[in-house]
């Protein structure tokens, strides 16, 4: 792009910006807040990168180097008020527009071929408490280890969101927002009390909607959609608003949950060499009955969360953590019951090792030291499932068969068993658009690699292994009474191919079951144009 197109750019898009298109704010106003631009209001502009500019390699993929994009335009934003006119002039220009958040997608929703405007957040990341609100507000550019930083250095306390300390509040909370403290204080959804949502409709006009979770909310049907319907899908979201049902104050310190102040951690690994397949069956089925029969919201075990991290064969190891607050009554003997009964039949680990940690100290701890979710020049292929029941004897084998096959010998794939139930259960499956409430714990397949040379075989590992292990029902965990689904924040494409989705459930009801239907009526409320859209985006009503 030449000087003097730019200078066109710039002047074409504050024209647009100030024209009848403006933003209309629905709900509750905020301070700062821009109202209908076209008032004399003036809009901060943000110079497109282009191909020409030294920093646009690093702005067109994610986390996951198996996906880039070639856009004309990507728009690094760092307020709210930047994003509408962006959004107004790729609806103008028919352009095709993704936004990124943290980096971590998973699949090619927001780097692909067919992208020609990226709007990029990662520097729209402020945490603050919004007073009108009575809420504290975070921008969806704020990474996760920012929020918790901020929400318990100021006020102590926390969202349970997710491990990881780079993924972006945008998606993560779209899509439900798994995290550490789900058995103690559910999702992160579940403390959602408003999302500010960029918005298109029918006419092309670019509105900027406030909906809250209010009963009397005449948006409330698009603040459930973004409690777990997935990004993408309903507009751009700028801004999310916490606050815990019932809970009352003027100070962020009275909203929002404490997470504990210590937490009695316990670390274990055992080595494949002295692994038997018995063994494993019976660790993973200990897991499993574990978390089942302490699915309850209201046991104290709820206070004990674990998690195992099987590598493949080649890296030589399986790792278990688990943790409980050091606070709670009992808190040692529950941890020591929970680690008796996942040891149980099961070869002693050839490392244990108990700690007390800060609260603080532990997510860090967990969040940055993970080199495979944190290596952005790693490749990837990802698959989910949530489990209601404890894993069949076949679905166990069939995971020790992935974990040990001698044709490809890559150190970093694993699986990653995760607890769920706890608080999580307490809500109905139709009160939010995630509706696995009923599981107990879920799966992650990771396989992760640096070569694109490698692509066929990695690939080809984590889409057979899956299909293996839920042979029984068409290759994928169909919503039934073992099985309940898949994660929409693990984004999985294969899903929609027959290929190896065999059942007879489609992928949108594998990620979202009955609440599909309510999803797509609300997009066809605010996103008529599906101007919004991706490969696995909620559909438009037939």
């Amino acid at each position: 792009m030449t000087d003097e197109e730019r200078k066109f750019e710039r002047r074409t898009f504050l024209a647009g910006a100030a024209g009848a298109g403006g933003v209309a704010l629905a709900g509750a106003a905020l301070p700062g807040t821009a109202h209908a631009h076209g008032n004399g209001e003036s809009i901060a502009l943000v110079a497109p990168v282009t191909p020409a500019d030294p920093q646009y390699p690093d702005l067109v993929m994610g986390l996951n180097n198996r996906w880039t994009a070639t856009p004309d335009s990507v728009y690094v934003v760092d307020s709210p008020h930047q994003v509408a006119p962006i959004v107004r002039r790729a609806v103008r220009r028919g352009t095709k527009l993704t936004v990124r958040g943290g980096g971590h997608g998973f699949e090619d929703f927001v780097y692909n071929s067919e992208v020609e405007t990226i709007i990029d957040m990662t520097n729209m990341n402020r945490i603050y408490y919004d007073t009108r609100m009575k809420a504290v507000a975070v921008e969806a550019g704020a990474i996760l280890l920012d929020v918790y930083e901020k929400l318990y250095q100021t006020w102590g306390v926390t969202l349970p969101g997710g491990v990881c300390y780079s993924v972006g509040m945008g998606g993560h909370v779209a899509g439900g927002g798994w995290g550490w403290l789900v058995r103690r204080n559910g999702l992160i959804v579940d403390h959602l009390y408003a999302v500010e949502v960029v918005t298109v409709n029918a006419a092309g006009r670019v509105n900027t909607i406030i909906a809250t979770r209010d009963r009397r909310d005449p948006h409330r049907d698009l603040w459930w959609a973004h409690t777990g319907g997935g990004g993408g899908n309903f507009g751009v979201v700028t801004r999310y608003f916490f606050r815990s049902p019932g809970a009352h104050g003027r100070s962020p310190a009275q909203l929002l949950p404490k997470p504990p102040s210590k937490v009695l951690s316990s670390f274990a690994l055992w080595s494949w060499s002295t692994m038997t397949e018995a063994d494993y069956i019976r660790l993973l089925q200990n897991y499993a009955s574990w978390h089942v029969a302490n699915i309850s919201p209201d046991s104290p075990t709820r206070e004990v969360t674990s998690l195992i991290q099987s590598f493949h064969r080649s890296n030589g190891e399986i790792h278990m953590y688990a943790f409980v607050d050091s606070a709670v009554p009992n808190a040692q003997q529950m941890l020591d019951s929970y680690l008796a009964h996942l040891q149980n039949g099961v070869t002693p680990a050839v490392f244990a090792a108990q700690s007390t940690m800060p609260w603080l100290q532990f997510c860090k701890l967990t969040g940055t030291t993970n080199t495979l979710n944190n290596d952005p020049t790693l490749r990837g292929e990802y698959k989910s499932a949530f489990m209601k029941d404890t894993f069949t004897t076949a679905q166990a084998a069939a995971i020790y068969r992935a974990m040990t096959r001698s044709d490809i010998n890559n150190p970093n794939l694993n699986i990653v068993i995760s607890p769920y139930g706890g608080r999580t259960a307490a809500v109905p499956n139709a009160a939010t658009a995630i509706p696995h409430r009923e599981a107990a714990y879920k799966l992650l397949w990771q396989a992760q690699w640096a070569n694109p040379a490698d692509d066929a075989a990695n690939i080809a590992w984590a889409r057979e292994t899956y299909r293996d292990t839920f042979a029984d029902t068409g290759g994928v965990p169909v919503p039934n009474d073992q099985t309940d689904g898949c994660y929409v924040n693990y984004p999985d494409a294969d899903l929609s191919d027959p290929a190896w989705n065999g059942s007879a459930f489609a992928w949108h009801d594998l990620y979202y079951k009955e609440n599909y239907r309510r999803l797509q009526a609300v997009k066809k409320a605010y996103d008529p144009r599906n101007f919004f859209n991706h490969r696995q985006s909620v559909e438009l009503p037939s």
